[in-house]
């Protein structure tokens, strides 16, 4: 890893930042000097993952999203580790099925919420109670344009997302003005979480988006850097879209 620049003196937690676009966007900030705990599952993937990042930077809590314990234990951890909770982005999510929503499973859609929701709310209680209600900060909820327009075939994620944008409203408005809450709601992202969506034929998924490439994690991490710093200090409440203009092709042939 390069030379890291000086600590900014603020801390993130970001969920589901072993790999993909939680990596992303732990990256960028631990780039502009935020430290950060970093959560998932796999904890061989997260002692990596801080390796990475930098051992000084980072710290990880391996555990379930959707697990209040969990969630009590990384934010605990915060705040043992670097005395703060600035930032909190919540980018845990699942998609176990697809199909048509006829034959949704009602127990996979329940799972889906409880992961994609339901944890998203438990972690902003707790950011809320153990930092940000006396000293404020800002949440970004990770959400997907498949929350904003139908998505064939992964209704309940789609369904989920949509809840997660609302969510995003709601606590922007109740947590005003000493914490900003925004979401960001991305098209298909290289990831493994996505692979199936491009897998053996990303340049015919590509073709799709009027900026000719799929997304990478970066370009959400630059959106979150984006979100939770000073110049967007006037944003709250609001669902930043990053889809390589693929809405721009909507209504078209």
């Amino acid at each position: 890893m390069t030379e890291l620049p000086a600590l900014s003196g603020k801390v993130a937690l970001i969920t589901g930042a072993s790999r993909g676009i939680g990596y992303g966007v732990a990256e960028a900030l631990v780039a502009r000097g935020d430290r950060v705990v970093i959560t998932g599952r796999n904890e061989d993937a997260l002692k990596e993952a801080v390796e990475q990042l930098g051992a000084d930077r980072a710290v990880y809590v391996a555990g379930k999203a959707h697990d209040e314990a969990h969630q009590t234990l990384a934010v605990e951890r915060a705040m043992e580790a670097f005395g703060r909770l600035d930032f909190l982005v919540n980018n845990a999510g699942t998609n176990p099925v697809f199909g048509p929503i006829a034959d949704l499973d009602l127990g996979v859609a329940r799972k889906v919420f409880e992961t994609n929701v339901i944890s998203a709310l438990g972690f902003a209680q707790k950011t809320w109670h153990a930092w940000q209600k006396e000293n404020g900060g800002a949440i970004v909820n990770i959400a997907s344009v498949a929350g904003i327009a139908p998505s064939p075939f992964i209704a309940a994620y789609g369904v989920s997302k949509a809840a997660l944008i609302n969510l995003t409203q709601q606590l922007a408005h109740e947590f005003a003005p000493r914490v900003r809450v925004n979401a960001i709601a991305p098209a298909v992202v290289k990831t493994k979480f996505a692979q199936a969506l491009y897998e053996g034929r990303e340049e015919e998924a590509a073709a799709a988006y009027p900026l000719a490439r799929l997304g990478v994690p970066s370009d959400i991490g630059g959106a979150a850097a984006f979100l939770t710093s000073g110049q967007s200090d006037w944003v709250t409440g609001q669902t930043l879209v990053v889809d390589g203009g693929i809405f721009l092709n909507a209504g078209v042939g």
